[in-house]
């Protein structure tokens, strides 16, 4: 029998589980304030769900051996736009939903082979709400569950935003058959590709110089407004990111807009962000999202209803993160009920149950005590326990 746990799995010990549930309800409270309905997507669904029409690569996926193609979820979004396009396709829109639970990846491990990693998020998925009010709720929303996790300023959060529709005008000038190789450079920031393609002098120039494109939105908007000059999208993103500097000011969190940031998945038609936080070995991803249109249109959504977009949080590094920084308040010690050989198990039993009509946690010792001595030393074997001592 094997005594360690599969290749990127992970046990967790009981603070860090209540931890995550304690996330999780924060959370929680939030999306319902905004009016979002929870759902439950199952874990388990066929591989062209999962992969969204191509948008998600094969081995991204977790693989089941059963009698169709079936595989574990690497995310939940794919799952609830299905939802939302079959079962839930007669409720009015904007469909509001959120959802918390366990997704899994796939990838190649250090020393060969497959290695499973799976990680806790929740997130919330807006349906039927067309660019750019949808994005405009939903950053609004991300600034408010950051506000109900209390991240610190040593965190230094960053949203970094990007846009296919940026990226699509920066490969506009490129010639068909070099564009995916640009495209990889540009999302790679790989400046010695880019000078090996074989591109016009100009263009290259040009290209070269939007490699350093990134930072406040203004900033970047003003420029690509120079080499490519004013489009409805600019106008759309400086309405959004004006709309969030008051809340993201408040939360410490720090706007870059980078015309060349692209996701992992290529699930995304539209605007797409993260929130990066620093910890004290390396930053680290606590939140994703972004407009999926195509993905909800496959799923057969109905004219002018199909439109989606959404975010979700990793549970597991925000604890991490704030495990880090937090102090903990004074903890109420935990009761440890024992009995001597002159008591009963049947009267420990009630004193256990009139602990915990007052409220307190308290365990109990199945078996009688010669003296207290043993039963001190005994709560504190097992943590620091409270002693009750029943000895009539």
């Amino acid at each position: 029998m094997a005594l360690q746990p599969a290749a990127g799995a992970r046990d967790l010990n009981p603070r860090q589980v209540e931890s995550n549930r304690k996330l999780s309800e924060r959370l929680a409270s939030v999306f319902r304030l905004w009016g979002y309905d929870e759902v439950s997507p199952p874990r388990v669904e066929r591989l062209d769900t999962l992969m969204a029409g191509g948008a998600i690569a094969s081995e991204d996926v977790v693989r089941l051996v059963a009698d169709e193609p079936l595989g574990l979820r690497p995310e939940m979004t794919a799952s609830i736009a299905r939802a939302a396009c079959t079962r839930l396709a007669s409720r009015p829109r904007p469909l509001r939903l959120w959802a918390s639970g366990t997704v899994f990846q796939s990838r190649a491990a250090d020393e060969g082979g497959q290695c499973i990693e799976e990680n806790l998020q929740t997130g919330v998925e807006l349906f039927g709400v067309a660019p750019i009010e949808a994005e405009m709720e939903l950053l609004s929303l991300l600034m408010a569950a950051l506000e109900r996790l209390e991240l610190q300023k040593e965190h230094q959060p960053r949203l970094l935003m990007g846009h296919t529709g940026l990226m699509d005008l920066l490969l506009s000038p490129v010639a068909p058959e070099h564009r995916e190789d640009v495209r990889t450079a540009l999302i790679q920031f790989d400046r010695l590709g880019l000078e090996a393609l074989d591109l016009d002098t100009e263009l290259q120039t040009t290209l070269l110089s939007l490699l350093d494109c990134r930072g406040t939105p203004s900033d970047v908007l003003d420029r690509l407004t120079a080499c490519f000059g004013a489009q409805p999208l600019f106008e759309d993103l400086r309405r959004l990111c004006r709309q969030l500097l008051g809340p993201a000011a408040i939360q410490g969190v720090r706007i870059q807009l980078d015309p060349t940031f692209q996701p992992r998945f290529e699930l995304y038609t539209g605007l797409v962000f993260q929130l990066v936080c620093d910890t004290a070995s390396a930053p680290v991803v606590v939140a994703r999202g972004g407009r999926y249109d195509d993905l909800v249109r496959r799923c057969g959504a109905r004219p002018g209803d199909d439109f989606g977009a959404g975010f979700s949080l990793a549970i597991d590094p925000i604890r991490e993160l704030l495990t880090e920084t937090e102090t903990k308040p004074p903890m109420t010690r935990q009761l440890m009920v024992a009995f001597s050989e002159r008591s009963t198990l049947e009267a420990a039993l009630e004193r256990q149950r009139w602990w915990h009509q007052q409220g307190r946690s308290a365990v109990i010792e199945l078996h009688p005590f010669h003296d207290r001595s043993k039963a001190e030393q005994q709560a504190q074997d097992q943590g620091g326990f409270q002693l009750d001592w029943i000895d009539p």
